[in-house]
C-alpha cells in the first residue's frame, strides 16, 4: 500500500485564492528560496542531531533524514517542488523528505518544533550573515578614510557652518570627523549583531515543548552566541530586526550628507574636488556635463533605506505580542533589502573617495578669501590687548564688514585698520602687530593653532589618527571572530551531520 500524501492544508478544505498566491504566497516562497534556504538545511542538521543526541528520535530515523537533507542541500532550491499551496518554504521541505522517506520516518524530523521557531532562526541566521557583510563594508570605508585623512591631513579648505565659511580646517580633519562618525554606526551595528545572535530554535510555536531538547546545542551548532531564552519572546518578536533597520538607517543618513558635501565641492562653482569618470555621468544633450551618478545613487539608496525602516516598524506597529505574520515575517523583507543597499552604498562610496582628485590650491584659495580667520583674529587682539572677547569680536565684525564693502580679501586687513575700528567703537587703537595680524589671517598658521583635544593642528591630527587606526583594527578582529565562530560551528555540524548520515550522504 502507498504512503499517504501529506497535506499543507489540512485544517482547511479550499485551495488558497490565486489572488493571495500571487501577492503573498509566491513571493514568499521565492525570497526564502532565495535567502534562507541554506540556513534551513542547517538548522534541519543541526536539529536532528539533537534529536538524537537527546534520545528522542532514534538514530537510525535520523540518518536518513540527514541523508534527505543533505542531499537536498547539494542539490539547492530548485530540488523542492513548490506548488504555492502554503506561504513558507518550510512546508515544502517537509513534504519532500516525507515524500523520500514517507510520513513514519520523514514526519520524526519535526518533532519538538515548530515551523514558528524554525523560520525565526533561519532568518535571523540570515541577518546576521548580511550584518557581517555590512560591516565588513563599513571597516573598508572607514580604513579608506583614515588612509586618505593622513594624506591628506594638511590640505588646507574651508569649513563650512550653515553652509557659509566659518573657519579654516583640513580636508584630512572632514574625513578624520566622518571616520568617527562612522565608527560609532560600527559599534551601532555590533550592538545588532548581538541583539540578533541569539538562536529561536526549540522554542517551538510559543512555549517550547515537553520533550527533552537541548536548546544550548542546536545554537551552538548553528554557531549562535546563545539560545535566544524566552520562547513566547523567541516567536513573537523581531527587535533585533527593527534595531538593525534602524542602525542602517541612521548609517545610511549620515553616507548621503557626505555625498551632498562631495557633489557641492565638485561644482564649478566650488572646484575643490573631481570624481573619477568612472563614477560619473554624462548628458544627452550638454556635452561639457559630468553628472555625479555614483553619488545621486548613495541619497537616493539611502532614501530607500528610511522607506524599509518605516515599512519594517509599519508592519509592527498595532499587532498583538505574539506571533503574527505582519509583526514578524513581513518586515524581513524591508530589512534584509536594507541591509542589501547599504552594503552595496558603503563600497560605492569607499570607491568614490578612493578616486577622488583633489584641487588643493583652489580649496586653500577658497580658505583665504572667505574670512573664516576671522575668529583667530578676535582671539589675537584678546591675547595681544586684553580686550574682552566680546568686544574684540565687534571690531572685527565692523573690519570685516568695511572690507566686503571696499571689495578687498581677508589678507588685505591690516593693523591700522583694527586700530580705526577699536578707536570708532570704544575710543581707543589696539596696537596689535602686524605680524600677529598676518599670522592670525593664515588659514594655514591658524589650523595650527587649534592643538586643543580634537583639534585639527597636524601634531593633534597624528595622535588622533593612530587612535583611530587602532580602533578599527579592533573592530575589524570582533567582527572576523565571529565569522569564524559561525563558519566553524557550520562546519563542525556539517560534518557530524555527514557521518551520521553514512556514505550515501553527499
Amino acid at each position: 500500500m502507498s504512503e499517504p500524501e501529506v497535506g499543507l492544508r489540512e485544517r482547511v478544505k479550499e485551495p488558497p485564492s490565486a489572488l493571495l498566491v500571487e501577492s503573498y504566497y509566491r513571493p514568499a516562497v521565492a525570497r526564502a528560496q532565495a535567502a534562507v534556504f541554506d540556513h534551513e538545511m542547517w538548522a534541519h542538521c543541526a536539529h536532528g542531531l539533537m534529536l538524537e543526541r537527546q534520545g528522542i528520535v532514534g538514530r537510525e530515523a535520523i540518518a536518513a533524514c540527514l541523508r534527505t537533507v543533505l542531499d537536498l542541500a547539494a542539490q539547492g532550491p530548485e530540488s523542492v517542488p513548490v506548488d504555492h499551496r502554503s506561504e513558507d518554504l518550510y512546508s515544502y521541505v517537509e513534504r519532500r523528505i516525507v515524500q523520500a522517506l514517507g510520513p513514519d520516518v520523514g514526519g520524526r524530523l519535526h518533532t519538538g518544533r515548530s515551523r514558528n521557531d524554525l523560520n525565526a532562526t533561519t532568518w535571523r541566521m540570515a541577518l546576521r550573515g548580511d550584518l557581517i557583510a555590512v560591516q565588513r563594508a563599513l571597516l573598508g570605508l572607514r580604513g579608506t578614510l583614515l588612509r586618505l585623512a593622513e594624506k591628506h591631513a594638511g590640505v588646507v579648505m574651508p569649513g563650512y557652518t550653515h553652509s557659509q565659511h566659518a573657519q579654516p580646517v583640513t580636508f584630512g580633519y572632514w574625513l578624520l570627523s566622518a571616520a568617527d562618525v562612522l565608527a560609532r554606526d560600527q559599534a551601532r551595528l555590533a550592538g545588532a549583531l548581538a541583539h540578533t545572535d541569539r538562536c529561536p530554535l526549540g522554542a517551538g510555536a510559543l512555549t517550547t515543548t515537553a520533550f527533552p531538547l537541548n536548546r544550548g546545542l542546536t545554537a551552538d551548532l548553528l554557531g549562535f552566541a546563545g539560545p535566544l531564552e524566552i520562547a513566547y519572546d523567541a516567536v513573537s518578536t523581531h527587535d533585533d530586526g527593527l534595531e538593525a533597520c534602524s542602525t542602517l538607517a541612521v548609517l545610511a543618513t549620515f553616507l548621503s550628507r557626505l555625498a551632498t558635501d562631495l557633489i557641492s565641492w565638485s561644482t564649478w562653482e566650488y572646484g575643490f574636488v573631481e570624481m573619477a569618470d568612472r563614477h560619473s555621468a554624462v548628458s544627452s544633450i550638454m556635452p561639457q556635463k559630468k553628472n555625479p551618478a555614483a553619488l545621486e545613487h548613495v541619497r537616493a539608496a539611502a532614501g530607500m533605506i528610511q522607506g524599509a525602516l518605516t515599512a519594517a516598524l509599519t508592519c509592527n506597529k498595532n499587532t498583538p505580542f505574539a506571533d503574527v505574520g505582519d509583526a514578524v515575517t513581513a518586515v524581513n523583507e524591508p530589512i534584509l533589502d536594507a541591509a542589501l543597499r547599504s552594503r552595496r552604498i558603503l563600497a560605492v562610496m569607499e570607491e568614490v573617495f578612493a578616486g577622488l582628485t583633489l584641487r588643493p590650491e583652489r580649496m586653500a584659495r577658497a580658505a583665504a578669501e572667505g574670512f573664516g580667520s576671522a575668529t583667530e583674529l578676535a582671539d589675537v587682539i584678546v591675547r595681544e590687548s586684553g580686550m574682552s572677547f566680546r568686544m574684540a569680536h565687534n571690531v572685527v565684525a565692523l573690519v570685516v564688514r568695511d572690507a566686503l564693502a571696499a571689495g578687498l580679501p581677508a589678507d588685505a586687513i591690516r593693523s591700522a585698520d583694527l586700530d580705526r575700528a577699536a578707536t570708532a567703537l570704544f575710543g581707543r587703537p589696539l596696537g596689535v602687530p602686524e605680524a600677529a595680524v598676518a599670522q592670525a589671517l593664515d588659514p594655514a598658521a591658524n589650523i595650527r593653532a587649534r592643538t586643543v583635544l580634537g583639534g585639527p593642528a597636524p601634531a593633534e591630527i597624528a595622535r588622533l589618527l593612530a587612535a583611530r587606526q587602532a580602533a578599527l583594527a579592533r573592530d575589524a578582529a570582533a567582527v572576523e571572530a565571529i565569522a569564524r565562530r559561525i563558519a566553524a560551528a557550520r562546519d563542525r555540524c556539517l560534518a557530524a551531520a555527514r557521518e551520521m548520515a553514512g556514505p550515501a550522504a553527499r
